[in-house]
Parts: structure tokens; C-alpha cells; sequence
């Protein structure tokens, strides 16, 4: 366990509760919310080391007492036998976190392989998670949403948050960031006049959402053009030019939105979404620069393709990336999703402590 960093981190607790007392502080409420986030991580931590600190504090007194009445044994014995519990926790506490566990998300979902049913399949994903945010009491909003001739959808952008700020630090992005990859239906499609099972199969992409501080954009980095909005089969349905496509002309990223009805809001959400994708795109640079050691801190599920098969004729749903297999499909879909992010988290979380004990040893 690190003194050094464990006392850094509490000084840092110490100055943000400060920070959040000043009513000042509220004026600016998007700094307010950062230092809120920020300090809610940290309240665990400040937490266990001070339960650490009382049991400590208890069993010395303990001893000292037991050694005048043997009547006090037991009680230092119960006290001592509690420490390793408390300094685990608190040393798993002291693990570097994902930075961005604590955000909001832009969830991305695009039809791939399958035609029609692939974008059914990707109309029952948004609704997956849009019913386990409900679940959780989080807000969505879809951003931008191009939908299919049969009532699925080809490219949808979610963006979901939290109410206030996240308890624990624990964020949107914390529970969702393992399910960018492609997701693999297996079942009978409702195009299909022969009952024969099909694979198709839509792509999603999981993006922290980045405030203003987050990431700077150079306006003459941006080539903005407009057009007309377009709908199912690509029919106009708008008479004025109000989408907005957005190209970050440095990366190449290009991100396009018509669903608002004017230029300005179609403008606004674009911007958005390009935030995100250029704060994902500097942490995937920092991680490809980092070292193995800390890279195997920083994200230790692999994002690969291919992470999920929802077979609908045995009701399975499979997670590749942890060999996890669950008979509830429906459940799922109707975004009880915890069983499978519970045992990715899990996954996670041992393979961290893993990391920091093989970084320890060097």
C-alpha cells in the first residue's frame, strides 16, 4: 500500500470538500459538477482509510486493556482478525481508476451484416439500453437516429446521464464501457418465410462524454457542410437544409446529425458527439504510449470484436470476452443487464489487482 499516494489523495479529499463549501463554487455549474464527481471518488476512499485508522486505534487500546484484564483478549482478537479485510479494501481502493468512470455516455449503435434484420436488431440493442437506464434512474436522449424501412434503425447516437452526481464517482461510463464491440444475434427473422435461423449482427460503440475542459477544437479544424434532412429509403423530410455534417479535418473524424429541426441544434449535437470521439481518440493515444504495466491498470477487458451472441431460440445470451453464459435473453433485452456487467466488472477488477501485484514485484 502507498503512504505516499493514499495521503496525497486525502489531502486532495480535504481541498475538494473545502471547494465544494464555498458557495462561490455553485456559480460555474460545470465546474461545480466536476469537483462534485471528483470528490464523490474519492468519498470511498476517504472512507475505508478512516475505518482502518478507528479499527487500528481500537485494537491498540484493545491490547493495552488485555494486557491488565485478560477479559479483553477476545475483543483485540475480533479486532485484529478484522484489519485484513479493511486493508484490502483499501488498497484496492488505491488502484489507479478509469479517469473517465465517473461520465456520461454516448452510446453509438450501427446496423452491420443482415440488412433489415440487422437494424431490428440494433432497434432491440437502443432498447436494451435504454430500458436498463430507466432501471438505474438515468436520462436518455437519442442525438441522432436514421431509421429503417421496417422500423429498425441503420446509425442511432444515445447519449445517457446520470441525475446529479454519481455515488461513488461510479458514472454511466463505468457500467457501459465494456459494450463497445459487435454484437451477434442468432434467431429467426421476421423476413424470414422458411423459419430459418439467421446470423446478423450490429455494431456499438461506447464514448465518454467530454465536457468543454476535456478536449480543445480548433474552429478552423472543422469543415461544416449542410443538407437536407432525409428519412426511410432516403426520402426528404425537410424542406430547408438543416443537417449538419461535421468533419475534424486534423483526424478525419466526421460526424453527421439531422434529426433536430434547425441548423443551429443539429450543429450543437454534432459537436457533441465529435468531443467524444476526440477525447476517445486521445486516450487510445495515451494507452498505445503507456507502458504494458499500465495499460493492464487502465483497461484489462478486451474490447475485441465480436463480444456477444443473443441466441434467441435457447434464450442465451453469451459474453466471449469471460466465457459467461446466461439462459436469460429476455430478461436482458428488457435491460436487466447487471448479471452479465457485474461478472465483466468483476473480470476487470480482479485483473487490476493482478496488474498492481505483478507492478509491485518489479
Amino acid at each position: 500500500m502507498s503512504s505516499e499516494r493514499l495521503a496525497a489523495l486525502l489531502d486532495e479529499y480535504a481541498e475538494l470538500e473545502q471547494r465544494l463549501a464555498d458557495p462561490a463554487i455553485h456559480a460555474d455549474q460545470g465546474t461545480a459538477r466536476r469537483v462534485g464527481r471528483r470528490y464523490a471518488e474519492l468519498v470511498p476512499l476517504h472512507k475505508a482509510a478512516g475505518e482502518l485508522e478507528q479499527a487500528r486505534a481500537d485494537l491498540a487500546a484493545a491490547r493495552e486493556l488485555a494486557a491488565e484484564d485478560p477479559a479483553f483478549a477476545a475483543e483485540a482478537e475480533e479486532t485484529a482478525g478484522s484489519l485484513p479485510a479493511l486493508e484490502e479494501r483499501l488498497a484496492e481502493l488505491l488502484i489507479p481508476r478509469d479517469p473517465h468512470d465517473a461520465k456520461d455516455v454516448i452510446v453509438e449503435i450501427k446496423a452491420g451484416e443482415g440488412g433489415e434484420e440487422s437494424a431490428l436488431f440494433a432497434a432491440d440493442l437502443l432498447r436494451m439500453y435504454t430500458r436498463y437506464a430507466e432501471r438505474h434512474g438515468w436520462v436518455t436522449e437519442v442525438i441522432d437516429a436514421q431509421d429503417s424501412d421496417l422500423g429498425g434503425v441503420k446509425d442511432v447516437s444515445l447519449a445517457i446521464k446520470t441525475k446529479g452526481v454519481p455515488e461513488g464517482g461510479n458514472g454511466v461510463w463505468s457500467r457501459l464501457k465494456w459494450e463497445g464491440g459487435v454484437h451477434r444475434v442468432q434467431r429467426v427473422p421476421v423476413t424470414e418465410s422458411q423459419g430459418r435461423i439467421h446470423t446478423s449482427a450490429a455494431g456499438v460503440l461506447v464514448l465518454p462524454e467530454a465536457e468543454d475542459v476535456d478536449v480543445t477544437i480548433d474552429p478552423n479544424d472543422l469543415r461544416i457542410d449542410v443538407f437536407r434532412s432525409s428519412g426511410p429509403g432516403g426520402q426528404s423530410v425537410n424542406t430547408t437544409d438543416s443537417a449538419v455534417r461535421i468533419t475534424h479535418v486534423p483526424t478525419g473524424i466526421v460526424v453527421s446529425c439531422q434529426n433536430e429541426k434547425s441548423q443551429l441544434q443539429n450543429r450543437e449535437q454534432a459537436m457533441r458527439i465529435l468531443r467524444a470521439r476526440l477525447l476517445a481518440a486521445a486516450q487510445e493515444q495515451a494507452d498505445a504510449a503507456a507502458s504494458d504495466a499500465r495499460k493492464a491498470q487502465v483497461r484489462t477487458v478486451d474490447r475485441s470484436e465480436r463480444i456477444r451472441t443473443y441466441n434467441f431460440p435457447q434464450n442465451r445470451i453469451t459474453d466471449h470476452r469471460i466465457g459467461y453464459t446466461a439462459y436469460n435473453l429476455d430478461l436482458a433485452l428488457a435491460g436487466e443487464l447487471d448479471g452479465v456487467l457485474d461478472a465483466l466488472a468483476e473480470a476487470d477488477r480482479a485483473a487490476r489487482l493482478a496488474g498492481e501485484t505483478e507492478l509491485s514485484r518489479r
